[in-house]
């Protein structure tokens, strides 16, 4: 009997528990691309729990330090220190506007963990080639121009990570584009080479036998993106 009405009790204050808000994960697509692209990660992280939003942006419309505050402003500004975490999952590109984000503003309090695929940490040496050229500037807008290997470029002139801030990068080192390949030195994905995508402070590192252009369609690399995003490490 006493065993009957301390079941009742327990489950009367469960009952009155609020449910836990599950943590968000935001996406960030690459140069050129859509929320599209990152559905097959939006849907898989939507049925491991997460609270997903596949934010548009446009990437061809601006500098990288414009569409980074544009973009992540909002995202951190509405998220109070105490409130559930908020995970960034960027492709290419986005991965630039999350390291400008947390150079102009430091490390937000919501800001949980951040996995890059195919990011040009250190830049491109496709970029430096076709830097000049109409037709690349013509596609690649603002932000394009910015993504070269040298030192007044945007990836190498952020530098490191700040301290604290949890960063999985995952890179591809197959290509379908040997033209661009071509001026990659080393092992690359059609647009970025491996060691370029290396940033200084990150957590963990993985190469997978992925493009650049289709590393997120993945299963591996869905796969991994979950097992940082839960343990904050790859699985091996």
């Amino acid at each position: 009997m006493k065993c009957g009405l301390f079941l009742l009790f327990l489950m009367a204050a469960t009952a009155r528990l609020p449910a836990a808000v599950p943590d968000t994960v935001v996406l960030l697509h690459g140069l050129g691309r859509g929320p599209l692209s990152l559905k097959r990660l939006e849907l898989s992280l939507r049925a491991e729990g997460y609270t997903v939003r596949n934010l548009d942006y446009p990437s061809r419309s601006a500098d990288i330090a414009t569409l980074a505050e544009a973009t992540l402003g909002p995202v951190f500004a509405a998220a109070p220190a105490g409130s559930p975490r908020i995970h960034v999952v960027t492709h290419s590109l986005g991965g630039i506007l999350v390291r400008q984000y947390l150079h102009d503003h430091g490390v937000p309090p919501a800001l949980g963990r951040v996995v890059m695929l195919a990011p040009p940490n250190a830049g491109s040496e496709v970029v430096d080639r076709l830097h000049d050229w109409k037709l690349y500037q013509w596609i690649n807008g603002p932000a394009g121009l910015q993504l070269g290997t040298g030192s007044g470029n945007v990836p190498r002139a952020l530098g490191p990570l700040p301290a604290g801030v949890e960063v999985g990068v995952i890179a591809g080192d197959h290509t379908i584009n040997p033209l661009f390949s071509a001026l990659l030195p080393g092992a690359d994905d059609g647009k970025v080479t491996v060691a370029a995508t290396h940033v200084g402070g990150e957590t963990d590192h993985l190469t997978l036998p992925a493009t650049h252009t289709w590393i997120m369609w993945r299963g591996d690399a869905v796969r991994q993106v979950a097992a940082f995003l839960r343990h904050g490490r790859f699985e091996r």
